[in-house]
Formats: structure tokens, C-alpha cells, sequence
């Protein structure tokens, strides 16, 4: 009975390993993907997937720097990180045939300035970086940024800010109306200036727990991406999301090839399946922003499509993506980022 046992877990063993196609290694933000459809690509694949996360960009490039690259197959930059990544070497180009779905990318988000012809990345979701704050502690107008950077009393050190340099910089640059990428020295210094004297006002830095400070009421107001706003109102805080009249950040993130990915066909087929329509929505009403994918609207929750993080008001001024500055530029703006986190 013994040998026989064996022999039957040794056929299984067999069966599972033909029904296998081996694994993928994904290396994603923090909260943005659903189990469920990750369970759906393994279902439909036999492709075991491993998830590890990053809470921004930064903190994501740096590790891959330092030894991840060749660890992971693909990854979820946003929009100016895919342009440093290129221009580092880190990421691998692909061809449109090896992706059968494609043809279903958003027009407008095919031929990119990060990325010209999507040679190395794909849409994912898109949004928008500005703040929420809770109606229940501040009444008053939050039609401007000056609600992070100089808040009214209700809500000074009550403030929880994203952990993000590209994010935190760009709109304290709006804020104050000069140039993201400035070699301007006078103006370098009132960013510095201002930035340092806004700290006097925040009572953390968190890009993770963004949405959990405010559910707790840990945090009245705080920097943050506009589907983490929807899922902290969904969950009971009585937040309203700002589209500030001086400006804010729009985002895009994107799945990329990585260099010497492990398994690069595996991770073509995950980013066919993303492009599907209806795998594209299962993100966006989990994640609740916006998909780069056409056909998805039948597949959308009516909460996702009705939210006000979504709809901007129509006098809502335009978003500004991240620049991404020359390199002597870009440790100018690494300098002022150490100084105020130290």
C-alpha cells in the first residue's frame, strides 16, 4: 500500500507539474491589485504569482538599483519613473504582436511622452495627486493647496503628507507657481523655505497608511491620490477630495518590463491579461481610479463611474504630470527632498 501511495503522489506530483507553467515575480504599489483577479490569471495560466510592495516610486527604483533587478519580471512606475527607468537601462522593450490585447490601449494613452509607442510599459490605471479632508473638523473653503502647506488652525498638525518626493515637490512647486525642474536658485530656496515651514504643520509622512489615518481619524487632512480618497469615504470618513484651483499632480501608472526578468513570458501574458476590458475594470472598481484600456465602462461599478474623486467640478483647473528633470537639476531637488525628511 505503501509503494502504491507513493507511486499515486509521484503521478500527482507529474500532473500538477504539466498543469504548472511556472511563476512570476511582481513587484507592485502597495493596495492596488485585487486577490481575486490575481487568483484569475493563476486559474487561467497555471502561472503562480509572488507580489511584493513599494509605497512610491522612489522608494522602488532605489531598490532595484541595489541588487532587485533580476529578481523581478515586471513592475508599476508611474508615469515620469518609466522615463528614468529607460533611460537607466532597467527596463526591457517588447513588440505590440507579443501582446495579442494591444490594440485595446486608450489612444490617448498610446503613444506616451514617457514611453513614444509603448515599447516598454502598458497602461494601467490613472488619477490624481491632491488632499482630502475631513468635513467634520473643517468646514471652511479647501479649494487650494494651502490647505498641506499653510493650513488653517483647525487643521494644523493634524496633517499627514505622502512619503513621495515627485509628488510632495511638484505641488509645492504649483503652490507656489514656478517651474517643477527650476535651476532658478531664488526660487530653489523659497520651495526649500516654504516646504520646511509647512512641516511645523504635519503630524506625519505616509503614503501607505494615507487612507488609514483618515478612516481613524488619526490625520483631518492629507496629501493623497484620489482612489485612496474614494475607498477612505467608502469606509466611513467624512472626507472631500480637493481639486485645488492652483493646480495638482496627474499620474499614470504603468506595468513595465523589467530587465533581465526571470520569466518574460510569463510576464507578457499578465500584461495581456491587464489589457483585457474586463480584467482592466476589476482594478479600476477595486482601486478606484481610471483604466487606459477601452471597453470597459459595461464592466464598471456605478459607484466608480458616479464618484466625485473621478469627476472633477468643471471649473476645475488642469492636472500637471511629474517632470522629469536633467540630472545636475534632479540632486538640486534631491538635496531640498533629504532636508526636509531629516
Amino acid at each position: 500500500m505503501k509503494t502504491l501511495l507513493t507511486t499515486a503522489a509521484a503521478f500527482a506530483c507529474l500532473a500538477a507539474t504539466a498543469r504548472a507553467e511556472g511563476s512570476l515575480s511582481v513587484y507592485h504599489w502597495f493596495e492596488y491589485i485585487p486577490q481575486e483577479l490575481v487568483d484569475k490569471f493563476t486559474a487561467e495560466t497555471g502561472i503562480a504569482v509572488t507580489i511584493d510592495t513599494y509605497e512610491s516610486n522612489e522608494s522602488m527604483l532605489a531598490a532595484l538599483k541595489a541588487g532587485k533587478i533580476g529578481q523581478y519580471d515586471v513592475a508599476v512606475p508611474g508615469d515620469y519613473m518609466v522615463q528614468i527607468m529607460a533611460g537607466e537601462g532597467l527596463l526591457d522593450s517588447f513588440i505590440p504582436a507579443e501582446l495579442p490585447n494591444f490594440a485595446n490601449i486608450a489612444p490617448q494613452w498610446l503613444d506616451v511622452p514617457f514611453d513614444p509607442g509603448r515599447r516598454h510599459s502598458i497602461p494601467y490605471q490613472w488619477g490624481s495627486t491632491a488632499f482630502s479632508v475631513n468635513r467634520d473638523v473643517y468646514q471652511g473653503d479647501i479649494d487650494t493647496l494651502a490647505m498641506i502647506f499653510s493650513p488653517p488652525a483647525e487643521l494644523s498638525g493634524k496633517i499627514n503628507v505622502l512619503d513621495s518626493q515627485g509628488e510632495v515637490l511638484a505641488l509645492g512647486s504649483i503652490y507656489l507657481g514656478i517651474p517643477q525642474c527650476s535651476q532658478d536658485r531664488t526660487q530653489l530656496r523659497a520651495l526649500s523655505d516654504m516646504l520646511v515651514a509647512a512641516k511645523a504643520h504635519w503630524a506625519s509622512f505616509g503614503s501607505d497608511s494615507a487612507k488609514d489615518v483618515l478612516v481613524s481619524g488619526d490625520a483631518a487632512a492629507g496629501m493623497i491620490y484620489n482612489g485612496f480618497s474614494a475607498k477612505a469615504r467608502a469606509e466611513g470618513a467624512n472626507v472631500e477630495y480637493a481639486y485645488p484651483k492652483e493646480g495638482f499632480v496627474v499620474w499614470m501608472d504603468n506595468v513595465v518590463l523589467l530587465k533581465d526578468a526571470p520569466n518574460r513570458d510569463n510576464a507578457l501574458k499578465f500584461m495581456n491579461f491587464l489589457l483585457e476590458p474586463e480584467n482592466a475594470a476589476a482594478v479600476t472598481n477595486y482601486a478606484a481610479y481610471t483604466s487606459g484600456v477601452t471597453g470597459v465602462a459595461p464592466f464598471l461599478d456605478e459607484a466608480i463611474k458616479n464618484s466625485p474623486e473621478n469627476n472633477p467640478p468643471a471649473d476645475a483647473p488642469s492636472g500637471s504630470f511629474i517632470a522629469v528633470c536633467d540630472e545636475p537639476t534632479q540632486r538640486l531637488y534631491d538635496a531640498i527632498w533629504t532636508n526636509l525628511k531629516k
